[in-house]
């Protein structure tokens, strides 16, 4: 696709509302510093706010199909809500055991998984359509449009309770708009991050920020568990309501980049020296001169050096990290620990450990990564490292409470820590890579091509669990085993590189070295 500068109003430097109220309090420009914190707390708000509508339907499930597994957090275990009009002809009840038709029948699980699988499907495809999109429009206006349409049809979800619908193609459609409304979001975020912070502490300052997605899970468990007592409409009214709110905060004070607001950058974070190795041996980000910027093709970004293997990656591993995410509380619950079988209750309580070691590893892996200058050696080792987590959680996770609270963390770590480095620093390093000759509107094509692959093994990876799971839980944790040993693989080529490119390093200072001594 070619350029389209005319659709690019954000290139000039117009002060957005938030831009000059904050001058105005402040009596003095806004620095660029402030900018920057200010980029970190909306793009952090604004994804958590995804991720809080994403998980009402997970804590909605044990209502709207009480017979099925609860997978869970069920705060409220027992809710009588019972209304009846007058007239006879309209019954909303949430009474344990009446559940909501159509997903109270025995094909309610079944039902509910479809909307699952068709939500992150959608998902999946619409992110490479999405982050195509962000490349040539102002990203501030497209986050805000998709953060407008997942509030509403996060809450027309809801609305069906008061609406008494129980069309089960009604849920589905609106699932699958409001998928295809969420696939704007990563691609925006990352791309505004990457377009305010270099590459030398992006991997750590990435890593942190990347905690909006245990963050908005554990909002969106707290507030669509709490509304439930008020009916299970108002566990997706209000979450969607909030996503409006802080879409129409990005709005009014999100600066896309330092040129759309005029912002002098204090230090060149993207000059780094050039490495002498092969171009497939270079390091991820080496930016050159600037260019005038055109958006880039979505073929052209598959072929930046970096994209494909770190995009299959990732398909891997989000396949991991997402069968975590939906079935972990289940097979808590089915698993006896110590002797013994955990409620629903326990289990997801407990299961949040996984999403505490998940930042852990997040920040950790950006850590690790920024002081190595290796975003593959380092995601490559944690996959690695995964296997073992897997196989030592799976046969000795129900010696103890302690043991598998302990390894799930661990679990949680290896798992989720490459998966938000690749789709943080790694997507946003590959966004500005040397070979677009300092060109940055391909940040979000990268991110929508990276995590877009990954979403797909997100909603594969769940799937495989619902069948293989019924024959042996040791088969998924093979599964799940097999996946990480691939995603790792994966990643060889550019392994090699980043060590070459290291003992190329190496070599030249102890040369230079060499003379001093004499």
């Amino acid at each position: 696709m070619g350029s389209a500068p005319e659709l690019l109003p954000e290139r000039g430097c117009s002060k957005l509302i938030g831009t000059r109220v904050l001058q105005y309090l402040k009596g003095s420009p806004v620095s660029f510093k402030t900018h920057q914190a200010l980029v970190l707390i909306v793009t952090f708000l604004a994804y958590t706010s995804y991720h809080a509508t994403r998980k009402t339907t997970s804590i909605v499930k044990s209502v709207l199909d009480p017979q099925s597994p609860d997978i869970g957090l069920n705060f409220f275990p027992l809710r009588l809500t019972n209304f009846n009009e007058s007239t006879g002809s309209r019954r909303l009840s949430l009474k344990l055991g009446d559940g909501w038709a159509p997903f109270n029948g025995r094909d309610g699980t079944s039902l509910l998984g479809e909307l699952d699988v068709a939500f992150l499907s959608v998902y999946a495809f619409g992110m490479y359509f999405s982050g195509h999109l962000g490349d040539r429009c102002n990203l501030r206006i497209f986050l805000t449009v998709g953060m407008l349409g997942t509030g509403l049809f996060t809450s027309l979800f809801g609305l069906g309770y008061w609406g008494n619908i129980h069309n089960f193609y009604y849920y589905l459609v609106v699932q699958m708009i409001a998928g295809l409304f969420q696939s704007t979001g990563w691609p925006s975020v990352v791309a505004v991050v990457g377009n305010w912070f270099g590459k030398s502490k992006r991997g750590l300052i990435m890593g942190i920020w990347n905690a909006h997605t245990s963050v908005g899970n554990i909002a969106g468990s707290l507030i669509a568990s709490a509304m439930l007592t008020y009916g299970w409409g108002w566990s997706f009214v209000l979450p969607g309501l909030l996503t409006v709110f802080i879409g129409l905060v990005v709005f009014l004070i999100l600066p896309v980049s330092p040129e759309s607001v005029g912002a002098d950058r204090e230090e060149d974070e993207y000059s780094y020296p050039k490495k002498s190795v092969d171009e497939v041996t270079e390091p991820l980000l080496r930016q050159e001169s600037p260019v005038e910027e055109k958006a880039v093709g979505f073929i052209e970004a598959w072929k930046i050096p970096g994209v494909g293997p770190f995009a299959l990656c990732l398909f891997f591993a989000k396949l991991v990290a997402y069968t975590f995410l939906y079935w972990l509380p289940f097979y808590v619950s089915h698993t006896a620990i110590d002797g013994k079988y955990l409620s629903s209750e326990t289990s997801g309580t407990l299961s949040t450990l996984f999403d505490v070691g998940g930042v852990l590893g997040g920040v950790l892996a950006g850590h690790i990564s920024d002081r190595l200058d290796a975003r593959a050696i380092t995601a490559a080792s944690f996959m690695y490292c995964a296997i073992p987590a897997l196989f030592f959680y799976r046969s000795y996770g129900h010696v103890s409470l302690i043991v598998n609270g302990a390894l799930m963390f661990v679990t949680g770590m290896f798992v989720n820590g490459p998966y938000a480095l690749i789709t943080t620093a790694v997507s946003a390093d590959l966004g500005t890579h040397k070979s677009l000759r300092g060109n940055s509107r391909a940040l979000a094509t990268v991110t929508a091509i990276i995590d877009g692959t990954g979403s797909i093994g997100a909603a594969i990876g769940p799937l495989l669990t619902g069948y293989i799971s019924a024959r042996s839980w040791s088969a998924v944790f093979t599964m799940l085993m097999a996946a990480a040993l691939v995603a790792g693989l994966l990643l060889t080529r550019l392994v090699m590189a980043e060590v070459a490119t290291k003992i190329e390093e190496s070599r030249s200072n102890r040369a230079q070295e060499g003379p001093l001594e004499v």
